[in-house]
């Protein structure tokens, strides 16, 4: 059953103590190889009452093991001959007589069954008197004239039944067809052989025993009872070594036969191998699996099980109420792979790992960045170089056009500082490109936040220096001191120590690191900066936003200046913009995973 994969077979037995225990001794090897038992028929002594429900359900599995007698099993051996039922792939361990029971049809229902014949030593003694027998040379058995007259057509003498006339005078067993007279010795030869050879040995081995416990007295023979016998036949070995106790011959060796009857009537057992229960593990079973021949209706191998098989990426589920050997196949789960035929379990890959589409294999997973080679990188640095090229191109304007009364009375000095600021929080973005390293990852945050902290303090600076000018009525001493000595323009240091302070403490209490996300992208493993500390982050973002809101409400509150004076209407207009796309970028920047 373990060779062929059989899982799901039918045991028909007698219905008697040998086969209850036969039963029991099933049950416990076929639980251990993880073999059911679909169905068990127990041979009644009563065939009639049993036989209108016997064959429900014969069709639930391609193989069936038929083990017992013939005298118990021959009834059910002529049936199955009779019904024809060649779907079925019979095992069993009668060898005589199987070919006689299908004379019914064209086809042989038991074609291509295996059955297993005890590996008896051959008798050679015994072999030898069957081929050399005869009545002339043993004219006081009155059975042999009988035998010759039935096998040989020989005719009796008028004057004496026991002598033959008109015989072949090479007429001998030996010459006979083998379904006719096999002289090999048959397993129910070798039983038979065995019993008279036991009982012989046996009351010779209780006379000896009760001749030196009690001699002759008086003259008188000694009296055997039946059952004294019982203890002198368990304790006996036959020739070949093997004890008359059935229950300890099931684990013999077995000679392994394949019934060929196609065409009908050829009846030969090919030897196809072997079963030795006292060979190593592993060796015990030899199969010349190339010459079976199996009923006509299979083409391979049958099979036989309760379920399919599940596949590389399937697991079996148990069915409820039903044999292990009935389930479904359900497939793994994500980053889970089966890579066996008949899985209980699956197995996950690895981090580094991830299933391929059929969920048989892991395959290493490949590194993962925004490259500059890439499109999306080539775009954004594409995009952050024009940008920035373009701020350079304003920088040379007021720089060429820096005497000119336009470009003085626009804050020279912040104007220069924040067109410079611009200009580096475009190129920053390219820190965001590329394989990231442990200098990138610093530099990613450090450089972000700190540019645009600058930026931020530029413009609030610029407000406040328009809400001075414009806005004061009747400037105070603190207020004429700030305009005489550029008070506005100390704010832009005193912002960007703030956020230094804030990305130092940031940097020595958990700075960013090189990290690994192997679950966004699919085969692919993300190599990103971590942010370390997501306090200390979202710490400079808020005071970017207090900046933000410092530098709106200065350019909001000087927005109603003369025509000439519109800087503070762009500076609202700019930082509304800001505020805009902030509120539409953070919620996407955190819910979105991988390069895209």
């Amino acid at each position: 059953m373990v060779y062929f994969r059989w899982s799901w077979v039918g045991l028909i037995l007698p219905d008697d103590h040998k086969g209850n225990k036969i039963l029991s001794d099933y049950r416990e090897e076929m639980e251990r190889q993880r073999v059911c038992i679909a169905f068990v028929k127990m041979i009644p002594a009563t065939w009639t009452s049993y036989f209108p429900r016997f064959w429900e359900n014969m069709n639930e599995t391609n193989v069936i093991i038929i083990h017992g007698d013939i005298d118990s099993l021959e009834s059910l051996l002529r049936n199955i001959g009779q019904r024809l039922l060649t779907r079925n792939v019979w095992v069993m361990n009668i060898e005589r007589h199987v070919t006689e029971f299908s004379d019914y049809f064209m086809l042989d229902s038991f074609h291509g069954s295996l059955i297993f014949k005890h590996n008896y030593r051959e008798k050679f003694e015994f072999t030898k008197f069957i081929q050399t027998v005869n009545p002339n040379r043993y004219p006081e058995d009155i059975y042999l004239p009988k035998l010759w007259n039935l096998l040989f057509k020989c005719s009796f003498s008028d004057r004496n039944c026991q002598v033959l006339d008109n015989c072949q005078t090479n007429a001998s067993l030996d010459i006979l067809p083998s379904h006719i007279f096999d002289v090999a010795m048959s397993e129910e030869s070798i039983s038979i052989y065995n019993g008279v050879y036991a009982v012989a040995h046996s009351l010779h081995d209780m006379r000896l025993h009760q001749v030196q416990m009690r001699p002759y007295e008086n003259g008188e023979g000694m009296i055997f009872i039946p059952w004294q016998l019982n203890t002198f036949l368990k304790d006996l070995e036959v020739r070949d070594n093997r004890s008359l106790n059935w229950i300890q011959t099931i684990d013999a060796e077995y000679d392994i036969l394949n019934l060929w009857n196609l065409p009908k009537g050829l009846g030969l057992k090919v030897k196809i191998g072997s079963f030795s229960a006292n060979a190593p593990k592993g060796q015990q079973l030899s199969l010349s699996e190339q010459i079976i021949q199996w009923p006509e209706i299979f083409s391979k191998v049958p099979q036989s099980v309760c379920s399919e098989s599940c596949g590389p990426g399937f697991r079996k589920v148990t069915l409820e109420g039903k044999p292990i050997c009935c389930y479904k196949c359900t497939p793994c789960a994500e980053n889970e792979i089966s890579n066996e035929t008949d899985s209980d379990q699956c197995v996950r890959c690895p981090e580094s790992h991830y299933p391929n589409t059929e969920k048989s294999n892991c395959y290493q997973k490949t590194s993962s960045f925004l490259a500059f080679e890439e499109p999306l990188g080539m775009a954004l640095a594409s995009i952050a170089l024009c940008l920035s090229a373009l701020t350079a191109f304003v920088i040379g304007i007021f720089v060429k056009y820096r005497d000119t009364p336009i470009v003085k009375a626009n804050n020279q000095a912040l104007s220069y500082i924040l067109l410079i600021t611009l200009k580096f929080c475009f190129l920053c973005s390219l820190n965001f490109i590329g394989q990231p390293n442990t200098a990138a990852c610093i530099l990613q945050q450090t450089t972000f936040g700190v540019a645009f902290t600058v930026a931020l303090a530029t413009v609030l600076a610029k407000a406040i220096t328009v809400v001075l000018a414009f806005k004061v009525s009747f400037p105070g001493r603190m207020v004429r001191w700030l305009m005489i000595s550029r008070g506005p323009y100390y704010i832009v240091p005193i912002c960007t120590l703030i956020q230094l302070l804030l990305c130092g403490i940031w940097m020595t209490m958990s700075p960013p690191f090189i990290d690994q996300d192997p679950h966004t992208e699919h085969g692919h493993i993300i190599i990103l900066c971590n942010k370390g500390s997501s306090l200390a982050f979202h710490a400079v973002l808020g005071y970017l936003c207090l900046l933000a809101l410092g530098s709106y409400t200065m350019a909001f509150l000087s927005r109603n200046l003369p025509d000439t004076f519109n800087e503070s209407k762009f500076l609202s207009l700019s930082m509304l913009v800001f505020f805009c796309v902030w509120v539409t970028f953070l919620p996407v920047y955190y819910s979105t995973k991988g390069k895209v």
